[in-house]
């Protein structure tokens, strides 16, 4: 009974810091509760638990007291440990916007926020585009022939473009673009992609970094009026120069400078800036007629108006490519044959007015760039995985259903379907997560969710190309314009190392941001920390500091309640069903208990957290996971309900939460501080695990469903460029596939007692004339079974070549 009243006081005294109680309330709401517990628990231990606590509670609430005694110890230590942070880091973190990834990070995700999202729809003229235009394009093109014998895109492809505004769907229509939405880019972007991944990079460029949303966002009226029209009609190709052999992942390194000064331009001495620069890897540069630039600018004689600032910082401008002293290099070979390739200058003179925004944006190019990487990182590059996801679903579960070893379609195999259940719960989840992440887009530029996709949706691209490779085996690997998976295969490290290569998006980018931009009270916290006014900086800190610990106890007792309960009695949406509710429950749970392990870990280890990769990386794939899931809950909640999808959507979220579940296990494993490590543990996990991942079972469902036309793979085939011409590398597949569906259950009950020998004959007529004598099939049948056989044959072969 004591430990009852012990425990139920903890909660009071944590509402009331959680809810910011005035401290006459907050002393009138304990002692209510003591007096109720003194019915309940011997006085003497009333008295000895209530006076510490009551003490607790005064500091607590009493400014003047927290001040001295709590807050200022923990703001000089905390000073101390924290690294100093750079204008450059606060500029990447103060940038872009959050969204429903905030809310899953402070632990209490609210559920009724989340049922008023509603997934993205495309407009009718964004439908009429992709129906025509975009269905248009991919006609006209040929990757085989792209890759091996042109490298680059037939002319008429080029001009097809350019003559529609595939160059200029971000500009507004002001400017002459199509003004598309996030969705609808990506939409665009994903059907090109299923045909030619060379296409869809260099469309995706222009609509992506680069310099129409650099200048839609910060361009001066008349750099708009110069720029954009051109832009939109595709008289003007851009590109924009950002890494180079020293800086890559690290863009803030990049070694090229811009040096204020007085130079002539057009036959008159304007104020302006030299530049010395040298890109690499620049997609479109080969081709470019204008050039965005991002550069270190230095003003060392106070030109710009401000003499106490010489060194302003990353700037970016834009220059016509024609213009004297830039070099267009040679072209790259990426290994996939879209445009890419150095630009260099020395000392090349521009007007101070090229600066994209002017003058005033002198030194905030960092900001500028990382607010507009969004497009790359949350549309084009997640739309390329997820053209990869929904095109191998419907062409390897074919191909996996059209070919037989061992007198069994491979697709049977159980070793296969591990694989091609796992291909298809990562096309169902990229299908899931783009629509969520670019209706995220519609709110603003959230960097940390689109850090969250760029990683995520190319990783996944990356195991369905490698268990493709699997399935289809040697007819995979024979390069040929009956192909349908080298070139993609070859393409895959194109997304993966591009806007940051993977690796540094998981261990620095999704936590370090995410934990700065979603924790409640950290970022502002740090700002106090490091505020030239010290004192004024501890009066913001106290604030900030009782809240935050507010926060942290209340999670204390909710991630405690939820280990016990396994959260099966806390808050879901009002829209949840019996599919949906034991999901949404399981978040609650691991949602809340990233909070608290969160919290922990960056008070114990301060800045050293950063550091610490391995465990930072950890955290930032619970936080992922439990995005992803919420956008597979929402994305199934927008459908008809089938047994096939529930059968997708529970094998999808088991991965994603399982996933999650051992992050947290493997950071309490590796956390450096033991004890600490397995308290944490106790309260999320205090009863075990919550979850396992996919059984058998599950793997042998979907396995077996994408063999079959189902629901999910109807609803993928808008998605992608398909067609029903049997020359066709993927029209082969197709047509093939829909014969076999069509002549059901005719061709297994022949095949089946051909395997069995109980057919005679030498050849197939033989065979198939024995088999409708004996009654297994009609003889209407045997034409269609003797067609069908050699489009099953043709399928399979590969192709040869008289010489390479």
């Amino acid at each position: 009974m004591v430990l009852l009243s012990i425990v139920v006081l903890l909660v009071v005294i944590g509402v009331v810091i959680y809810r910011r109680i005035p401290l006459p309330l907050g002393s009138a709401a304990v002692a209510l509760t003591w007096y109720l517990l003194g019915y309940l628990t011997p006085a003497f231990w009333s008295l000895w638990l209530v006076v510490p606590l009551a003490a607790v509670l005064l500091i607590l609430n009493v400014p003047a007291l927290r001040r001295p005694v709590l807050s200022k110890p923990v703001f000089q230590v905390l000073g101390k440990a924290m690294p100093s942070m750079s204008t450059t880091e606060r500029e990447a973190l103060e940038a872009g916007t959050t969204w429903w990834e905030k809310d899953l990070f402070s632990g209490r995700p609210d559920w009724h926020e989340f049922a008023q999202i509603g997934l993205p729809q495309l407009t009718q003229e964004e439908q009429s585009f992709l129906d025509n235009e975009v269905e248009e394009l991919c006609a006209m093109l040929d990757e085989f022939d792209i890759h091996h014998h042109r490298k680059d895109l037939p002319e008429e492809a080029w001009q097809f473009l350019k003559d529609k505004g595939f160059l200029g769907l971000i500009i507004p229509k002001e400017f002459g673009g199509r003004d598309f939405g996030p969705y609808a880019q990506s939409r665009i972007m994903s059907k090109i992609a299923s045909r030619s991944g060379t296409t869809a990079v260099t469309a995706m460029v222009p609509n992506s970094l680069g310099p129409g949303e650099l200048l839609m966002k910060y361009g001066t009226d008349e750099q708009k009026q110069r720029w954009l029209p051109g832009l939109a009609n595709g008289t003007e190709i851009p590109c924009f120069g950002l890494t180079g052999p020293e800086a890559g992942s690290d863009a803030g390194s990049i070694p090229d400078v811009g040096i204020v000064c007085k130079g002539e331009f057009e036959g008159q001495e304007v104020l302006g800036l030299k530049l010395t620069f040298s890109k690499r890897w620049i997609t479109l540069a080969p081709v470019a007629t204008v050039v965005g630039l991002a550069f270190k600018l230095h003003d060392p004689d106070g030109l710009l108006g401000d003499s106490s600032k010489s060194d302003y910082g990353i700037t970016c401008a834009l220059l016509p490519a024609n213009h004297p002293g830039v070099e267009i290099g040679k072209r790259h070979h990426p290994g996939s044959p879209f445009m890419n390739g150095p630009i260099k200058g020395q000392d090349v003179f521009i007007p101070v007015d090229w600066i994209i925004g002017g003058a005033p944006m002198a030194g905030k190019g960092w900001r500028m760039l990382i607010e507009c990487l969004g497009a790359g990182r949350g549309i084009s590059l997640p739309a390329l995985a997820t053209a990869s996801g929904e095109m191998l679903y419907r062409t390897v579960g074919a191909y996996a259903r059209i070919r037989r070893q061992f007198n069994t379609e491979v697709g049977k195999f159980e070793g296969v379907q591990e694989a091609t259940a796992d291909i298809a719960s990562c096309a169902y989840t990229m299908e899931a997560f783009r629509q969520m992440v670019t209706k995220g887009l519609e709110t603003g530029s959230p960097s940390v969710m689109t850090a969250m996709a760029k990683y995520h949706a190319t990783e996944m691209m990356r195991r369905v190309v490698n268990h493709s490779m699997d399935v289809v085996g040697g007819r995979a690997i024979q390069h040929g314009p009956r192909n349908f998976l080298a070139l993609p295969y070859q393409s895959v490290p194109v997304a993966i190392t591009v806007e940051g290569a993977n690796i540094l998006t998981r261990s620095l980018m999704i936590f370090g941001q995410g934990a700065m931009r979603c924790h409640p009270y950290l970022f502002d916290e740090l700002q106090a920390i490091q505020a030239p006014d010290q004192e004024q900086g501890l009066k913001d800190f106290d604030k900030l500091f009782i809240r935050h610990m507010g926060h942290l106890f209340s999670n204390l007792l909710r991630v405690k309640l939820f280990g016990i309960t396994r959260a099966r009695f806390s808050g879901v949406p009002e829209n949840a069903n019996e599919f949906s509710r034991r999901w949404y429950q399981r978040i609650n749970l691991l949602s809340a208990g990233l909070a608290v392990t969160s919290d922990m870990a960056l008070g114990i280890l301060g800045g050293d957290l950063k550091r610490r990769e391995l465990l930072s990386a950890r955290l930032g794939d619970v936080h992922s996971q439990l995005f992803i899931a919420c956008a597979i809950l929402k994305f199934h909640s927008a459908h008809a309900r089938t047994d096939e999808e529930d059968a997708h959507a529970e094998y999808a979220l088991r991965h994603a939460l399982y996933t999650a579940q051992e992050a947290l296990y493997d950071f309490y494993r590796n956390f450096p501080k033991r004890t600490m490590a397995c308290a944490l543990k106790w309260m999320v996990f205090p009863l075990g695990r919550v979850l396992t991942k996919p059984d058998d079972n599950a793997i042998r469902t979907l396995g077996g469903l994408i063999l079959e036309d189902n629901p999910v793979r109807k609803a993928f085939r808008p998605f992608v460029y398909e067609n029903d011409k049997a020359d066709d590398p993927i029209g082969r597949v197709e047509t093939t596939y829909q014969m076999l569906l069509s002549l059901e259950p005719t061709w297994s009950t022949f095949v089946r007692a051909q395997a069995k020998g109980e057919l005679t004959g030498e050849t197939l007529d033989e065979r198939l004339e024995d088999a409708a004598t004996k009654g297994l099939i009609r003889n209407e049948d045997i034409a269609r079974l003797k067609e069908y056989d050699a489009k099953r044959y043709d399928c399979l072969l590969t192709d040869a070549f008289d010489k390479l």
